[in-house]
């Protein structure tokens, strides 16, 4: 199944859009790719990749977006919602992408590596 992607550019104006119903993006990404990022697309919700449509509405559109450039687990979250009967796409390019476009981002929190202990790094 071929699944639609949305460039940077489209989602960031379908957000904008005051009039219009803005998608539902879902931040798709797997477990330490997530973990370990301090960001998020603006409003984005947390899905975990193998059970995305638990709680989802049908009368919005979904985009999904994950932190690979070729969209490997998007793409087929995308698809597992559009068999399921949701309008969805893939953010071609991932959240790269998006952070390549300087276009805003949430904060989150990550795991802070703790500071080496003293004399930890003598060789």
């Amino acid at each position: 199944m071929a699944v639609p992607r949305i460039t940077t550019e489209e989602l960031k104006t379908r957000l904008e859009d005051e009039g219009g119903s803005p998608p539902v993006i879902l931040d798709a990404r797997l477990k330490y790719p997530y973990e370990h990022s301090t960001v998020t697309l603006p409003g984005a919700v947390r899905v975990n990749p193998d059970d995305v449509s638990a709680g989802l509405s049908t009368d919005r559109d979904v985009v999904a977006y994950d932190s690979d450039p070729e969209e490997l687990v998007s793409a087929p979250v995308a698809a597992a919602l559009i068999r399921k009967g949701y309008r969805a796409a893939a953010l071609e390019g991932g959240l790269a992408a998006w952070i390549t476009a300087k276009f805003p981002t949430d904060e989150k929190d990550a795991p802070k590596q703790a500071p080496p202990k003293a004399g930890g790094l003598k060789g």
